[in-house]
């Protein structure tokens, strides 16, 4: 099982010094990935609720937000080996082309350390910034997809779609990895995990019981079979935004916070289901506010995987 973790680029630890200095240890204490995050704007009066606060409100961290791919070009210049992954980056607010020449240059540039991981977005306030829709974004998502691998793995491109049109054209470089970099969907309905099974390299969850995890990683493999794939090649990349306390976390509270002895827990279950990786972002806890603990924090858990 791979293990990562998350660069600080949102909050307060987001500055090029601390980006080095974690993607540096990172590398040192032999983590396979990086991970970024992505937060177009923080809204002050969220026209939708964020679904993990009690009000409603943003996470803090979010008021600062270094754009995800950018952090990740900069840290491939100060690393060698280490995985460079977005978890996620939201398709409605970008053009598939546009998108496909940044994450090349990204796959080229650190010679094939890129991981993708896409989501459909929730934030109303967002869409409306980026001048996007939240009719259909399920169809486009999936020609999206489809648009990012014609360009990755044609020579010459062409494609018509509902929604993209590319006309017969030369699109170089292609990516390092063959036939392009792994793909993996945030999803929690069944239509946006059908997408997964049928479209990506698999399945990215965040924020759900080891017990949902199992469940909906075996509906995911069933769909991808009943579309002809190999539900066996599918990973399950697992986001921990991870958060210790000194006091036990109550029965309805989130996977990966309380105590360091429920988070062990946590870990030992995840591993048990057979997921391809887990990465730990401790960002939104106390450990995001000061880049001694945040690197203390990835040097404990490396010993905890």
């Amino acid at each position: 099982m791979r293990v990562g973790f998350g660069l600080p680029q949102i909050g307060p630890l987001g500055t090029r010094e601390n980006l080095v200095k974690v993607a540096q240890r990172a590398e040192e204490l032999g983590y396979d990935n990086l991970w970024t995050i992505e937060r177009l704007l923080y809204p002050l009066k969220p026209q939708t609720p964020y679904p993990a606060t009690a009000d409603g409100s943003l996470p803090e961290p979010y008021k600062l937000s270094l754009d995800p791919l950018t952090a990740l070009t900069y840290v491939a210049a100060h690393t060698k080996k280490i995985g460079l992954g977005t978890s996620v980056l939201d398709i409605p607010y970008y053009n598939p082309v546009v998108l496909a020449r940044q994450l090349t240059a990204i796959d080229v540039l650190s010679e094939g350390r890129l991981r993708v991981g896409f989501g459909l977005g929730w934030s109303k306030d967002e869409f409306d910034a980026a001048g996007a829709s939240l009719k259909r974004r399920g169809a486009r998502a999936s020609e999206f997809l489809k648009v990012l691998r014609a360009i990755w793995t044609s020579d010459p491109v062409e494609f018509q779609g509902t929604y993209f049109t590319i006309p017969k054209s030369i699109i170089q470089p292609k990516p390092v990895q063959k036939p392009h970099p792994p793909i993996y969907m945030a999803a929690f309905a069944p239509a946006a995990l059908k997408r997964a099974a049928e479209l990506s390299n698999g399945w990215n969850p965040v924020a759900l019981p080891v017990a949902a995890m199992d469940a909906m990683s075996r509906q995911m493999r069933e769909m991808a079979r009943a579309a002809g794939r190999d539900p066996s090649r599918l990973e399950v990349v697992v986001r921990a935004n991870v958060e210790f306390w000194d006091k036990p976390r109550p029965k309805e509270g989130f996977i990966y916070t309380g105590t360091a002895e429920q988070i062990q827990e946590d870990i030992n279950a995840t591993k048990a289901l057979g997921v391809t990786e887990i990465f730990f972002d401790p960002v939104f806890s106390a450990d995001g506010s000061s880049i001694d603990r945040y690197l203390r924090r990835m040097e404990q858990l490396r010993g905890m995987v």
